[in-house]
């Protein structure tokens, strides 16, 4: 049997959605129009309203007006990953993303922080259209956490005592929120049962968490060209990611002090020892470890859906989260 192709089985929708997208980034200002179309142009694999869009086609059959609301509500979903992305690059003085200058290094941070507001602010009004009380209310909660999660996020970098439980806070917060709230709603918009709602939304809790672990491990064990952008970045920022934590924990003394110096300090002055350390110590295995946990929770999660092709992306998806290179 061959296996489930993820994008094919919503080839036609995901195509309209990017048609979307791109209708939707018009604005009188061209400074906008042209930050936008470059971020949402450049690259990327668009999981999110892929979810989207999945997990509507899981949950019902779609009649026009319903496919219209998941095309909308998919791309109300980059929007905000879009949005968040460009904020989160000015924070962390980021120069590269998807292997292309980051948008405040093409052109400086002001504009970008205010192109993301102008996503943020799109975002809601296609949702005013979409017209569902419930996925408003669900993803004007999402966006709040994500920003607590952010903030929480500031406040570990730098901080070698983070705990394990602090740090899957912050990315249950910060990622997996979002991937949460797609899956959600666009149950919601199929109207699916509270049961399958609630069903797609811990699958996308757990696919959001697993997609982080493994973004934290990459930064270990890929190239610049693999990731798209700098090795190291976390490390340069003081983030204590999983990989850290666990090699302060069990690495050997010297590696402890190597790394808590890197996190108090930022810098990447100790980079090639560190990943030694990260690589030699078990972190690696660890950290993928916790993320195929939470795929196959993921999976569990949708057991109560009908068989379908769509179903069968989702595991399709869950399992490539622990397995992507990029």
């Amino acid at each position: 049997m061959q296996p489930i192709q993820i994008h094919d089985v919503v080839a036609n929708e995901f195509g309209q959605v990017n048609d979307y997208i791109v209708s939707q980034l018009s604005s009188d200002i061209p400074l906008i129009e042209q930050i936008g179309y470059y971020i949402i142009s450049n690259g990327g694999k668009r999981l999110r309203p892929l979810l989207v869009l999945l997990a509507a086609k899981a949950s019902a059959e779609l009649d026009k007006q319903k496919l219209d609301q998941a095309i909308q509500m998919a791309t109300i979903i980059e929007f905000i990953h879009t949005s968040t992305l460009l904020h989160d690059d000015v924070v962390d003085e980021s120069d590269m993303r998807r292997g292309k200058k980051t948008a405040n290094e093409e052109w400086g941070n002001a504009p970008s922080v205010l192109v993301g507001d102008f996503l943020y602010s799109r975002a809601f009004q296609i949702m005013v259209d979409v017209g569902s009380m419930q996925c408003m209310s669900v993803l004007a909660k999402t966006t709040n956490i994500i920003a607590e999660g952010e903030v929480q996020q500031l406040i570990n970098c730098g901080d070698p005592d983070t705990t394990e439980e602090s740090y899957l806070k912050v990315i249950q917060y910060k990622t997996a929120k979002l991937f949460e709230g797609a899956a959600l709603c666009g149950a919601v918009i199929a109207g699916a049962s509270k049961e399958h709602q609630e069903a797609l939304r811990q699958f996308g809790m757990y696919v959001g968490t697993a997609f982080q672990l493994i973004d934290d491990v990459m930064d270990y064990t890929s190239t610049a060209e693999e990731m798209g952008k700098s090795v190291g970045d976390d490390l340069a920022e003081g983030k204590p990611t999983l990989p850290l934590i666990f090699t302060m924990k069990h690495g050997p003394k010297d590696a402890v002090e190597r790394v808590r110096q890197a996190i108090l300090t930022g810098g990447l002055d100790q980079l090639k020892s560190i990943i030694n350390d990260v690589q030699n110590c078990g972190a690696i295995e660890y950290t993928q470890q916790k993320a195929q946990e939470q795929a196959d929770l993921a999976i569990e999660s949708i057991a109560p859906l009908p068989e379908s092709d769509y179903k069968k992306a989702l595991v399709a998806l869950a399992n490539a989260s622990v397995k992507r290179r990029n």
